[in-house]
């Protein structure tokens, strides 16, 4: 029976970053995907990298902003390896929420130099704060990674749910899905949202909704703008992305047509140039929540089980860190970032 060193439960962004490091130690990877991998949260996403929104008090902080420095060079190897385009962007974004960058860091943009930097913004928005943050299209970014996973050699198992961790001896030794088994001595539970189902159940992830859509024919936005109750990215093609609703709905997927006019509605107001757009896409994913909304990080009390899980609404900024910790973590190297507030079991009653 073949069997691999290291067993990936979830083919998102997560995954399949994880999977491209392993491979830089030769180990042999297999990801199990419940269904399509990329198509679930990180397809959802808006692709904002971040990583300014942290506050100086919060343990992710540190790990926010050294992977959104690696992002350059981890879309670089992306591309190159998979031919595969990114849209990885770098005019930054216009923040006129005022709810972060406002600790002195944040270069303030006054209306004047505003209108010059996006003239399609009316005069009656303000002041804006400028963040030197990125943006990536994750559709393209997923696509790259599944295709540069692939060349690397890791194996895929899509359409297949785990449903279990199989344990003998204290030890994992694979997992088990509604058909087969696949065998290994080390598994990573990256299945995002679906992460808690998987049993022994030592995961608190929850699904958060969301709900998003896509529009063309508007007015022409080079940076990423931030507002009270909706952002709006842009897309080098020009589409322009309006997100996004955050809703305690279960695994319940369906598209409201009323969230989605609130939210265009709301982006309209801001931009009154947006009313002239098309929508040309609406769509709703499921992020991963934990209680604390930070990710779980690391090893369990399973010898041989981790989980890289339940990174909320940064699993796209987060990927390249992510990946490279852990294998740090499973390799037995000290990760350069303490993770103890990443603990999985974290919210273990001892």
């Amino acid at each position: 029976m073949k069997s691999w060193d290291v067993i990936i439960v979830g083919g998102g962004i997560i995954g399949l970053s994880l999977s491209i490091e392993l491979r830089t130690k030769g180990l042999r990877v297999l990801v199990v995907e419940r269904g399509e991998p990329g198509h679930e949260a990180s397809r959802a996403s808006a692709g904002m990298l971040a990583s300014e929104t942290f506050d100086n008090l919060s343990p992710l902080r540190d790990l926010a902003t050294a992977s959104a420095r690696m992002y350059p060079e981890f879309v670089h190897e992306l591309e190159d390896e998979s031919g595969i385009h990114v849209d990885l962007r770098d005019q930054g974004t216009l923040d006129f929420s005022f709810s972060h960058g406002v600790d002195g860091e944040a270069e303030v943009v006054p209306p004047k130099e505003l209108s010059e930097l996006e003239p399609s913004l009316p005069e009656t928005l303000g002041t804006a704060h400028y963040l030197r943050e990125r943006s990536v299209d994750p559709r393209q970014l997923v696509s790259s990674a599944l295709k540069t996973a692939k060349h690397r050699g890791v194996d895929i198992s899509s359409g297949t749910t785990v449903n279990e961790i199989l344990v003998a001896d204290g030890h994992v030794t694979g997992v088990r899905t509604e058909n087969t088994s696949y065998s290994g001595p080390t598994i990573v539970n990256c299945s995002g949202a679906w992460a808690g189902q998987i049993s022994p159940t030592l995961a608190p992830v929850r699904p958060v909704k969301g709900q998003a859509l896509s529009v063309v024919g508007g007015p022409k936005i080079n940076h990423v703008l931030t507002f009270a109750d909706v952002y709006v990215v842009p897309r080098s093609d020009g589409r322009l992305l309006i997100g996004a609703s955050v809703e305690e709905a279960g695994y319940d997927k369906r598209v409201d047509a009323d969230t989605t006019q609130r939210l265009r509605q709301a982006a309209v107001s801001a931009v009154p140039a947006l009313r002239q757009a098309k929508i040309l896409e609406v769509w709703a994913g499921l992020r991963p929540g934990t209680p604390d909304n930070f990710p779980l990080l690391g090893a369990t009390t399973i010898p041989g089980y981790f989980v890289a899980s339940g990174h909320f609404r940064d699993g796209i900024l987060l990927a390249p860190i992510t990946a490279k910790l852990i294998t740090h973590v499973i390799s037995n190297e000290n990760p350069e970032y303490d993770l103890a507030a990443f603990s999985p079991m974290r919210f273990s009653k001892e």
